[in-house]
């Protein structure tokens, strides 16, 4: 019996490897293209990784205020309830994209890509059957939550980064379609999930709704074990002294010492030792983090509309084209709008605007974003304040506001990443892509800890309802304002073309 079941099992496996090669690789890995055949598998797993996560995140901060915040649903509690929700969804995004610094140091110095994705994905795994196992136990849940964010953040730099490993000389060139089938893979598996786990949670209770995210996850780690004898190793390097924390600790005790005339970074090199190339490279990060200092607060804001918003629409008349939504779903739209805005972005709104005689320049590009990121809240805001007058106004507002968020994401996010590549050298790339993930950490604390003030009573919890969403409207008014003062001083130096 013992050993039928088994051989049942690895044959079961065998089928999904070879079902699984034949319609994935019949795309992607011929010999025609010069695809890696390490591809299918990882945009396999990439895929599963993305539903299970976003999974999780669809009906996280409803659950949480229906299962432990206020379960009675009494109307006197709903603001605390829903400020503690937020403040745990929050604190949950904060710790996932905080956790890529230290993956990728795990990665590049110790262990390597492949060993960190793989043992982390366990990790994963066993997240979520924390999550599955414990819906009544606020404590053991917020552990398997955070266990999931730290994984989740840990693999993140790893696997974008492997993608590249794959590629050598002879198909650098099929490197930006395999990024954009990778990009198309993680909103995919967003929308996939965004649509399809709110109708099971409302269906069939938060177990099985957490518990299909698990099972993708796990799903998740065996295709990409699947795909080991595929793919091309990067070993570690071991840790690194030239690397830019280390040059900044030194720069700081370099301005407390003497100085003796001799310009700063050119003392710093020669004290220290750190070769020129290094110097510029940390000079670059620095001109760089100017940019990226206002981006936090640009997260701030987005991140809510993965949970407050979705609390919002609860509130919302959810009938679209005659189908009464689940307020999960909503958060759909953003990347529905997101994989269609690009292309309508790229080809005919910029060179549009170019034809009209305005220069179309990265940091413009984030002033405009900031700007429309104001406009989506404005929209928020005014709905909640008909909200808090008792009315039930269209979800079509809100999906307007998404709308304009998924614009303005196009114009931070992705010229962020533009920004970071051009104008720092090779040897700070990686150093530039784990900070810009720090500023979304740091936006989401932010959040979680005005929330967590509203929830006790504290400074901010004179800010509910439609003021909530005026002080975030406030707050990047000023940030908005300082940006168009500092991004015209700001030095230009490309790094594309040149030597590193």
């Amino acid at each position: 019996m013992h050993q039928d079941h088994r051989h049942r099992v690895e044959v079961g496996i065998q089928s999904i490897n070879q079902i699984y090669r034949v319609i994935v690789n019949r795309k992607m890995d011929n010999s025609k293209n010069g695809m890696p055949k390490s591809v299918p598998y990882i945009i396999g797993n990439e895929a599963a990784e993305r539903f299970s996560f976003y999974g999780i995140r669809s009906i996280m901060s409803t659950f949480l205020v229906a299962q432990f915040f206020n379960p009675s649903m009494n109307p006197m509690l709903q603001n605390v309830a829903e400020a503690k929700s937020n403040e745990l969804v929050h604190l949950f995004v904060f710790f996932a994209y905080l956790a890529p610094m230290v993956g990728g140091i795990l990665a590049d110095w110790f262990f390597g890509k492949y060993k960190v994705i793989l043992y982390v994905s366990i990790i994963y795994a066993l997240g979520n059957l924390i999550l599955a196992l414990y819906t009544h136990d606020l404590t053991i849940f917020s552990i398997g939550l955070i266990i999931i964010a730290a994984a989740a953040g840990g693999i993140k730099s790893c696997v974008s980064a492997n993608v590249g490993d794959q590629f050598d000389k002879s198909n650098e060139h099929l490197l930006s379609k395999m990024y954009g089938w990778f990009y198309f893979t993680i909103n995919t598996g967003s929308i996939l999930s965004t649509i399809a786990i709110p109708i099971i949670y409302n269906k069939f209770g938060p177990k099985i709704a957490f518990g299909i995210p698990g099972i993708l996850m796990c799903i998740a780690t065996l295709i990409f074990w699947m795909g080991r004898k595929k793919y091309v190793y990067v070993r570690p390097s071991g840790p690194k002294r030239e690397n830019f924390v280390s040059i900044s600790f030194f720069a700081i005790i370099q301005l407390f010492k003497k100085k003796n005339g001799q310009p700063f970074w050119e003392r710093l090199g020669e004290q220290h030792h750190f070769s020129a190339k290094s110097i510029d490279g940390v000079q670059a990060v620095y001109r760089i983090l100017m940019v990226f200092s206002f981006t936090p607060i640009f997260w701030a804001l987005w991140d809510q509309n993965l949970s407050e918003w979705v609390l919002q629409a609860k509130k919302l008349n959810l009938t679209v084209f005659g189908y009464t939504l689940f307020a999960e779903q909503i958060q759909t739209f953003n990347p529905i709008f997101l994989i269609s805005m690009i292309p309508i972005m790229t080809y005919v709104v910029f060179p549009f605007t170019e034809r009209l005689g305005i220069k179309v320049t990265p940091l413009r590009k984030i002033g405009a974003g900031l700007f429309l990121t104001a406009c989506s809240f404005v929209i928020i805001a005014l709905l909640q304040e008909s909200i808090d007058k008792g009315n039930h106004p269209s979800v079509w507002w809100q999906i307007l506001a998404y709308l304009i968020l998924a614009i303005a994401e196009i114009l931070v996010s992705m010229t962020c990443l533009e920004y970071a590549y051009t104008h720092s050298p090779k040897s700070m790339k990686s150093t530039m892509s784990a900070l810009y993930l720090l500023g979304i950490s740091l936006g989401n604390i932010f959040v979680s800890m005005v929330n967590g003030s509203i929830a006790d009573g504290g400074f901010f919890a004179q800010y509910t309802g439609a003021s909530y969403y005026w002080l975030f409207i406030g707050i990047l008014a000023v940030f908005f304002v300082l940006y168009l003062l500092i991004a015209k001083r700001l030095p230009e130096k490309s790094y594309i073309g040149l030597e590193d």
